[in-house]
């Protein structure tokens, strides 16, 4: 039996011709085939999770950031939503009787002792001849540090401040300025790809690489991983971290990994088994390109962030920054440095200084020769 009546009164050809009419006005439209974070067509799936397939959301207003040369530069700007900075955590008491001097090499200026790789750093290494000053953060959200709080302009020359009031506080110890981009975002939300965690764009990091190169500065690739793996990332940023002035961060406060939690809604942490997974990568990068040392720090303010340090292999190749990121008053931060910092120092140690959360209490923001009074003298120095 037909499917179709025979026509009647001539309405086939009135049918027809309105099907052809539809079929002109509104066409049928191919499905868009899915991108990856970098709006790159994503990779056939061919595992149950390809890494990053993750397909974005359509995409919202553009950022306008000024670039070095003048021109107006357009960054498409990520669903960023950067979780809130932990709550204070209270110092563990250190006992008086501590002593937080270290064995090694003797830093420049009489800061203490260091733990380093037997023999002199390789050829090209920063530390422990210089000092690294470092301005943090992102350039599309100013809630995350200096580094998206104003225009490049300004930046750099609030960067270039700091660093002529640390050669003046301490005048024996070159200071190297730098540029830390958080790269890799954590998010309370677990987006497309399930991984709590945003990646920026290679313009916007290339584009921060730039001012760096401009202020004569390194550049930091700084990394939280959310729910990934940190050695499934590392390898989407070789092609930055070849350049021999760009180091590595990452932040055990982000790495949920093994709890599975929100970020912002616990405090993760990095085993000994990752750092040195990290550092070996590092080190076969350097063998591989030809470069100097990479410097890669490690944030920690508790003393859980960093599991059986004494474990962390000292490498050649890669300079390890036991960096202390805890925010507070002075005697808190002092505390926090003793106890999750100094006494467990890997290598060399860094500080951090919040222009706003260490003084929103009314606290003031401490003095380079206040961070300098601590031991191990802080080799990286980093605002916030």
């Amino acid at each position: 039996m037909s499917l179709f009546r025979p026509p009647v009164c001539g309405r086939r050809p009135a049918v027809v011709a309105l099907i052809l009419l539809l079929l002109i006005c509104c066409p049928i439209r191919a499905r868009a085939l899915p991108r990856d974070d970098y709006g790159r067509p994503a990779a056939p799936e061919v595992t149950a999770e390809p890494v990053l397939s993750e397909t974005p959301p359509a995409p919202p207003p553009a950022m306008v950031v000024k670039p070095v040369a003048g021109a107006t530069t357009v960054f498409p700007a990520p669903a960023l939503q950067p979780v809130p900075f932990p709550v204070a955590i209270a110092p563990l008491p250190v006992p008086a009787a501590t002593d937080f001097t270290m064995t090694g090499e003797a830093l420049p200026g009489g800061g203490g002792e260091l733990l380093v790789p037997p023999g002199k750093p390789l050829p090209g290494a920063i530390l422990p001849h210089k000092r690294i000053v470092a301005f943090y953060g992102n350039p599309l959200s100013p809630r995350m540090g200096i580094l998206g709080a104003c225009d490049k302009e300004e930046l750099l020359r609030r960067l270039r401040e700091e660093v002529s009031i640390w050669e003046a506080a301490d005048p024996g110890t070159e200071v190297q300025p730098a540029l830390h981009l958080i790269a890799v975002v954590a998010q309370g939300t677990p987006g497309r790809a399930g991984k709590y965690r945003k990646l920026m764009t290679d313009a916007l990091v290339n584009e921060v690489y730039s001012w760096a190169r401009e202020a004569g500065a390194l550049l930091f690739i700084d990394i939280q991983t959310g729910h990934e793996d940190i050695r499934t990332i590392l390898p989407r940023f070789e092609w930055i971290l070849k350049n021999p002035d760009v180091h590595l961060g990452i932040d055990p406060e982000f790495n949920l990994v093994n709890s599975q939690a929100i970020p912002g809604t616990k405090i993760g942490s990095y085993d000994a088994v990752d750092v040195n997974a990290v550092s070996a990568w590092l080190a076969d990068l350097v063998e591989r390109y030809h470069l100097p040392p990479k410097v890669l720090t490690v944030h920690r303010f508790t003393r859980d962030g960093v599991t059986n340090a004494q474990n962390i292999v000292l490498r050649p190749e890669v300079q390890i920054v036991m960096h202390m990121d805890g925010w507070g008053p002075p005697a808190f931060k002092r505390a926090t440095y003793r106890d999750c910092v100094a006494a467990e120092p890997v290598q060399y140690t860094g500080f951090k200084l919040f222009f706003h959360n260490d003084t929103k209490d009314g606290d003031p923001l401490m003095t380079p020769q206040e961070v300098l009074s601590l031991r191990p003298q802080p080799l990286y120095i980093q605002y916030q």
